[in-house]
C-alpha cells in the first residue's frame, strides 16, 4: 500500500495539474513497483510561502528580495 506526499507551495496548481501529478505518479509505481493503484495513495500539500524555506529565509521573503 504505496503513500507518498508531494508538497508544493500555494502559488497556484491547477486542479487539472494536481490531477495529473495523482496520476502519473500511480502510473509509475504501477510501472516500475507493480502496485496496485486501487491500493496507492497520493496527497499533495500546499505550504504558505511563509512556511517554506530555503537557506534560512522564507520563500516570501526571498521573492521580496528579488523584485526588490
Amino acid at each position: 500500500m504505496p503513500y507518498v506526499n508531494i508538497k508544493i507551495t500555494r502559488e497556484g496548481a491547477t486542479a487539472e495539474q494536481k490531477a495529473a501529478l495523482i496520476a502519473g505518479v500511480t502510473e509509475l509505481l504501477v510501472t516500475v513497483l507493480n502496485k496496485n493503484p486501487a491500493t496507492t495513495f497520493v496527497v499533495i500539500d500546499e505550504v504558505d510561502l511563509d512556511n517554506w524555506g530555503i537557506a534560512g529565509q522564507s520563500v516570501t521573503q526571498l521573492r521580496q528580495q528579488q523584485s526588490s
